[in-house]
């Protein structure tokens, strides 16, 4: 049984596959096995893992028509290492990553999953807002950062992470839906109190094809990560926050009312708004005020959600919310 199993669903990879796969074969951490699910490709894909598994045992190839979750979750039940990696047929591994992965789970039985640092596989010019968000992600290290996080973005690249493959028998595999499946994935084992952490090196290249699926999948566009995270949300307020201290938005513009109406959907009830417009303060929205900063009650008397999307607009909030006392995680999330 080796260390390690190589999870990667393959479709339509026919130019980047025989690189990837080479990337894992380049591991200096030999104990692995890659699990390679081809999903209905239409090109080359499958001729080119046949070819490198005559030569290569380590890899194993596996078909399916069921799309990426059920592709994915076909190589969890075929995995038979003590850990899983993800992979893409698109993206590459650096030597030293599984070997880095493994000894970090290995020293760390408290880490369910552990990511780390990618590197932007583009240009960032023409490809801003994906690099930014890498840059973002990448800042993200401890198991704190994360799970304070969660609720602002999906955490981790998905290619980029290794878990303890017992963590899919004890909270679940892969779910098919509207919905992201990489982020409910963390999201919901983030709930059952996963601890996640990440690696400060770059170990994987994470290449963004104008082709992939995060950009012409509706499972991906703005609305259902909207949707996911209210959900969630949803859930830490009624495990985490007293009822008795109303939810307070910190934003009142239409982007961030839109959001927030899945969480009054889920059942949370918003009291109040912040606002640092000078013209929507003073009013009411939806029946509650809309206030400036200085106005907003006490901590013992709100939980305030950080929901303004303007980059930079976070880190005015949390800086005015540490400011007055309050504590993130216990008085206080940002969310996106």
């Amino acid at each position: 049984m080796p260390l390690v199993s190589v999870v990667m669903p393959v479709r339509n990879a026919g130019a980047t596959i025989a690189r990837a796969v080479a990337s894992i074969q380049s591991q200096t951490l030999a104990d692995w096995e890659l699990i390679a699910i081809d999903d209905g490709s239409k090109d080359a894909s499958r001729f080119v893992l046949i070819e490198m598994a005559q030569i290569d045992p380590r890899i194993r190839i596996l078909r399916t028509k069921g799309g990426i979750v059920a592709a994915l979750n076909a190589g969890l039940q075929s995995a038979t290492g003590e850990f899983v990696a993800r992979m893409d047929a698109d993206d590459e591994s650096e030597p030293a990553r599984l070997a880095a992965q493994a000894e970090y789970l290995r020293l760390h039985p408290d880490i369910g999953l552990v990511g780390c640092r990618v590197r932007h596989g583009g240009d960032r010019a023409a490809q801003a807002g994906y690099a930014l968000h890498v840059d973002w992600l990448n800042s993200l290290l401890t198991p704190e950062e994360i799970a304070l996080n969660r609720f602002v973005e999906s955490p981790f690249a998905h290619p980029s992470v290794m878990f303890r493959r017992h963590l899919v028998e004890d909270h679940g595999a892969y779910r098919a839906g509207d919905f992201p499946e990489d982020y409910e994935l963390w999201l919901r084992w983030l709930d059952a109190d996963v601890h996640m952490a990440k690696l400060p090196e770059e170990l994987v290249t994470w290449n963004d094809s104008p082709d992939r699926l995060s950009r012409t999948d509706p499972r991906y566009a703005p609305e259902a990560f909207f949707r996911l995270k209210a959900q969630w949300i949803a859930e830490w307020l009624k495990r985490e926050n007293d009822p008795a201290r109303p939810v307070w938005v910190w934003g009142s513009g239409r982007p961030t009312r839109q959001r927030v109406a899945h969480l009054v959907e889920k059942g949370v009830r918003i009291a109040g708004y912040v606002d640092v417009d000078a013209k929507k303060t003073g009013k009411k929205i939806g029946g509650v005020p809309v206030v400036p900063p200085a106005e907003l009650p006490p901590a013992e008397e709100t939980f305030v959600l950080g929901y303004v999307g303007v980059r930079g607009a976070r880190d005015f909030i949390r800086t005015s919310l540490l400011a007055t006392g309050r504590r993130e995680g216990a008085d206080f999330l940002m969310c996106a």
